[in-house]
């Protein structure tokens, strides 16, 4: 089985441009509707959840509606809840936090932190301009 996350985005350019910036890579944006990124490992996209109710002209839909699945608009305008994490895994941490805090594109960038359950593990976390969380974990040479 294959596939992808998509994300309902409220506004598309300002998450097409965080995304880009995070991933240091273009994506198609396949007339402005839908944007993938093909990150090793994971295929994330970026739906514009405003594009089929600003151009209904181009979308062609077969079957019974259902709003909770196919009103993005309605998606896009929802409370996120952030129950679903981002987890992208890097060989260099510190690295990594100081290029993600030098873009600025994280407004509540946690520190470096550490957990211990089963076994050592460091990360830190941020949000995307939807407030989807996204945690960044990777290797340390030192504990701080």
């Amino acid at each position: 089985m294959t596939g992808s996350i998509y994300l309902v985005a409220r506004d598309f350019d300002k998450s097409m441009d965080f995304y880009e910036k995070l991933f240091q890579e273009p994506a198609d944006r396949a007339n402005g509707r839908f944007a993938v990124f093909g990150i090793p490992g994971l295929s994330l996209c970026v739906m514009n959840g405003y594009f089929d109710a600003l151009y209904p002209e181009r979308v062609e839909c077969w079957g019974e509606e259902r709003p909770e699945f196919d009103d993005l608009a309605a998606i896009a305008e929802s409370e996120n809840t952030r129950k679903v994490f981002i987890n992208l895994a890097v060989p260099d941490l510190p690295a990594e936090y100081e290029r993600i805090a030098g873009l600025r594109i994280a407004e509540d960038l946690t520190e470096i932190r550490y957990i211990e359950v089963f076994s050592p593990y460091w990360y830190f976390t941020f949000s995307d301009p939807d407030g989807n969380p996204i945690e960044i974990t990777g290797g340390m040479e030192d504990k701080y």
